[in-house]
């Protein structure tokens, strides 16, 4: 199979005296002009037709993006929580490296929050909008021009994965960056990049976005429909190393947040050197003595010892044990503390695509409870940031105090 990068487990200690769960690599791929936002009351988007650019939009740079003004299908302006007041529970699935390779998988998950009223985040590889052809124009840090552990995506893949970023930045999702060539060992790992060395790797991820159109030549495909400086405000990293050298050029950028944490529990987040961490996530996994993290990867290496396509007779049950581990994620953050809950993923087969059919299981269950009137929000990590910013320090640190699994002791009220 094409596009399949090399792998890394890196063992977390899932909490005192615990087992061990496991840390996935990022992009593991296998052959694998709207009106500005509006939003209901409850901070869900307002549903508006897809649409395309409109004709005023305007070209930057090569025509590769486009400003086409503010972004549709955004939710409610945040408002700040009174003291005592009981927070929504936020859940965010997002997608590491973020190509169509011609499984169907983008477009699929695409429908699924379409139906659901979901949005996501979006970590986009650069390199998967550059042809193999211009694979020199690539220098990445501590390895050598043109080298990459993740394999770059044939042109037709190319317009593929065109279509559908635009599809998803009209639709309301987020765009963030897993940067490019996805190095996780050796002496050119991005564990070991220095924070001048992780401005150059950001600053290549952003002009692949940006002159998509001068590297390939095309002139027939539509411009992405957003301004990728502006957009671009959170990452996850490859293996989810480097954070530490990464955090000061992302402050110096004016992002956000990381997604890069491995390990985190399931509490209320903090800003570390300035940004917001959002790490992924220790679940309890059914049936197992310790906790695994919230990413498809994590769930395959503790069932099939990091083999893409185990014996079949093994799916049914691994596609049930991976369902009730997310939905179980969801449900002790949601009956308890409400810390957010993070799910990362890839556009991937392995083990005969169990782990896409439970996100797609675990998305419809929390759809329901939402729609059983629960404050439940599926948004992307930039949205969560934004609904994080206008919120008293106070009242964060009051929801910090509670633990994984602690519900306030007098129980959660509204106001």
């Amino acid at each position: 199979m094409r596009h399949i990068s090399r792998r890394r487990a890196i063992g977390l200690a899932a909490g005192a005296g615990a087992s061990v769960g496991l840390a996935g690599c990022g992009t593991l791929a296998s052959s694998d002009g709207p009106t500005g936002a509006g939003g209901s009351g409850d901070g869900r988007p307002s549903r508006r037709p897809s649409g395309t650019p409109s004709p005023s939009a305007r070209p930057i740079g090569d025509g590769s993006t486009s400003f086409t003004g503010k972004q549709p299908r955004q939710p409610a302006p945040p408002v700040p929580l009174e003291p005592g007041q009981t927070p929504p529970q936020f859940v965010i699935f997002s997608w590491d490296g973020a190509a169509e390779v011609g499984n169907g998988l983008f477009p699929r998950f695409l429908d699924l929050a379409e139906e659901h009223e979901a949005h996501m985040t979006f970590f986009l590889s650069g390199l998967y909008l550059l042809p193999e052809s211009k694979r020199r124009l690539y220098d990445p840090p501590n390895n050598q021009r043109g080298a990459s552990d993740i394999s770059f995506l044939t042109d037709a893949h190319i317009k593929d994965t065109l279509v559908n970023l635009r599809r998803a930045w009209l639709e309301g999702h987020e765009v963030g960056t897993h940067f490019n060539g996805h190095f996780c060992a050796g002496s050119g790992s991005v564990g070991n990049w220095t924070p001048q060395q992780w401005r150059s790797e950001i600053d290549q991820a952003k002009s692949f976005v940006k002159e998509w159109r001068t590297n390939t030549g095309w002139t027939d495909v539509p411009s992405l429909p957003f301004d990728y400086d502006k957009e671009l405000v959170g990452a996850r990293t490859p293996c989810l190393l480097g954070q530490e050298n990464l955090l000061p050029t992302a402050r110096e950028l004016g992002w956000r947040y990381d997604a890069s944490s491995p390990g985190g529990l399931q509490v209320w987040p903090q800003k570390k050197q300035g940004i917001w961490d959002l790490p992924l996530q220790q679940i309890p996994f059914p049936g197992r003595s310790f906790e695994v993290l919230s990413m498809d990867y994590n769930m395959l290496a503790n069932q099939s010892v990091n083999s893409t396509n185990a014996p079949a007779h093994n799916y049914p049950g691994w596609r049930e044990q991976s369902t009730q581990a997310l939905i179980s994620g969801f449900k002790r953050a949601y009956e308890t503390n409400r810390a957010p809950f993070f799910v990362g993923n890839h556009f991937e087969q392995w083990n005969g695509g169990i782990y896409m059919d439970a996100v797609e299981e675990a998305l419809k269950h929390i759809a329901r409870e939402r729609d059983k009137g629960g404050d439940i929000r599926m948004v992307s990590f930039r949205q969560f940031a934004d609904w994080l910013d206008v919120q008293r320090p106070e009242v964060l640190e009051t929801f910090r105090t509670l633990t994984v699994g602690q519900a306030p002791a007098e129980g959660w009220k509204q106001l």
